[in-house]
């Protein structure tokens, strides 16, 4: 018998349970009120794909640490535990968990593009070349 618990289907689940998950376009008006939008596609990915507008590139991982206002290792733009954050990998299943992790830490704003990169460029939406803004 299969405990549906188990598993990394049932660990995807429980993190987008009770989430308002983006779309493409709603990630661009999140990005125009000030939210941060958080690219942590590898760097291969985002050479081949290209990069997001805007956006600020974070490892994987060292996210936590990047965006936990509390953290000596943060980034300037964490400031306090309501930034709004919006994170993309490249087709949204690795980004449900680091969002969900982030609200884990207290940044419960925290929040995920549905269908990643991936569904940003069937959007039709801007893609640049670089260079990204990298935060290491």
């Amino acid at each position: 018998m299969e405990d549906q618990n188990r598993g990394v289907a049932a660990l995807l689940a429980h993190a987008r349970a009770g989430v308002r998950r983006l779309t493409p376009e709603e990630t661009v008006t999140a990005t125009r009120r000030g939210a941060l939008l958080v690219d942590t596609r590898t760097d291969p990915q985002r050479a081949e794909q290209g990069e997001l507008p805007g956006a600020l590139v974070i490892d994987r991982t060292v996210l936590e640490w990047r965006l936990d206002p509390a953290s000596a290792a943060r980034i300037p733009e964490a400031v306090d535990y309501d930034v709004e954050i919006v994170v993309v990998c490249r087709q949204g299943y690795s980004s449900s968990l680091a969002a969900a992790s982030l609200r884990a830490l207290g940044l419960w704003r925290a929040t995920d593009l549905i269908g990643g990169f991936e569904a940003w460029r069937r959007a039709g939406l801007p893609c640049a070349d670089g260079p990204a803004d990298v935060r290491r």
